[in-house]
């Protein structure tokens, strides 16, 4: 008996250490790739001014007034540090298993670095010289049905949300800006979910994921719960179809796709069990958001629950308070101001929901809503 405790100790200290090193691994090669980032970005700038005739007093962009102290570099990787304790105390809790390497081989991930570093010029060509309407300009004829707000180059990245090659590299660019967790970040969603299932059949729950972007959010919870299906519900038809084909082909049959807006969800009324939400709102208007907050209330079943993962908010958690003033400036985020003094809570009130939960996780808001 003493002897299978000490095997089985061993084996939780090799099963930390493993992930220790995955996730420090992590770390250092998006923070580096960051680093280069932001060099080739100098660049840019440097020659921009040049061109334009101004004076050569910095090779840096001009930072936007703040009102808040920012945290620095120490205080940041000690954040992260404190968010994948926790993730692997969820794993160690059972809510979902060690996570997979969700950008494929170490070729398909050298390709990705390639391509990222490849369009990190076109992307500070575009913010030193403000241009974010190039999608608008390029859709202008089409009859795409897509709304206005949505169209436009958010976070300056070529093609917006409306091309394959901005679906391919879209969550490693995140994953540079977050220094390797934002993956980390959004499973924290996952143990409202192994909270729900526990309670559920998991063949029985109607759950979908809004505004899927990718698929992070889904395909880790299909990869975590092996008889839940789910819907993953975007706007993008190129990234929903890079969602469907990056999910292994044995998960596949349990996830559908479904390209419509949040505003005018495809789900009857009270017809879901779970629904996600993960860093949309934030680049809503506020009109936008009133209505799509009241879409999530309505498909939810009465004790329905929504899990909502977005930025942090103005206070969530004061030290990054200016973090949040910059970001706008440098990521064309048009509607985030208004995010980050958004009533959250009586937006979704409206709509039948109240907040159960809200914890930070770094550098996102992790909440869970209910429907009475």
């Amino acid at each position: 008996m003493a002897q299978a405790s000490l095997a089985g100790r061993a084996f939780n200290w090799a099963r930390r250490a493993r992930y220790v090193a995955r996730q420090g691994s992590r770390v250092v090669w998006f923070a580096a790739h960051g680093e280069v980032a932001q060099a080739i970005s100098r660049r840019v700038v440097r020659k921009a001014r040049l061109e334009r005739g101004e004076e050569e007093t910095s090779t840096r962009p001009p930072k936007p007034a703040r009102t808040t102290s920012t945290p620095d570099l120490k205080r940041l990787f000690s954040q992260i540090a404190g968010l994948f304790a926790r993730d692997l105390a969820n794993i160690e809790a059972g809510h979902y298993p060690v996570p997979e390497g969700e950008f494929g081989r170490p070729r398909a991930f050298l390709d990705l670095s390639r391509s990222f570093l490849a369009d990190v010029p076109k992307v500070a060509r575009r913010r030193v010289s403000e241009a974010h309407q190039e999608v608008f300009d390029t859709t202008r004829e089409a009859a795409s049905g897509l709304p206005r707000y949505y169209r436009q180059n958010f976070h300056f990245q070529t093609d917006g949300w409306l091309s394959r090659d901005s679906a391919r590299i879209y969550d490693f660019q995140v994953e540079v800006l977050f220094k390797g967790a934002t993956a980390a970040m959004r499973r924290q969603g996952l143990v409202h979910l192994s909270e729900l299932l526990r309670e559920k059949d998991q063949r029985r729950v109607a759950y979908a994921d809004i505004a899927c972007g990718t698929g992070g959010l889904l395909a880790s919870a299909l990869a975590a719960f092996p008889r839940l299906r789910g819907v993953g519900v975007d706007l993008s038809e190129p990234y929903l179809a890079h969602a469907r084909e990056a999910l292994p082909a044995g998960r596949r049959g349990r996830a559908g796709f479904v390209n419509a807006n949040a505003e005018r969800l495809p789900f009857a009324d009270e017809s879901l069990d779970a629904v996600s939400c993960v860093y949309l709102f934030h680049e809503l208007p506020p009109k936008v958001r009133a209505v799509v907050a009241a879409e999530l209330g309505r498909v939810l079943k009465p004790g329905g629950r929504l899990i909502f993962i977005d930025s942090l908010q103005s206070g969530d958690l004061p030290e990054n308070d200016g973090l949040l003033e910059l970001f706008p400036d440098l990521f064309h985020e048009p509607y985030y101001r208004s995010y980050l003094a958004e009533d959250l809570d009586a937006l979704f009130s409206a709509g039948g929901l109240r907040r159960r939960e809200l914890s930070p996780a770094f550098l996102s808001r992790v909440a869970l809503y209910e429907k009475a």
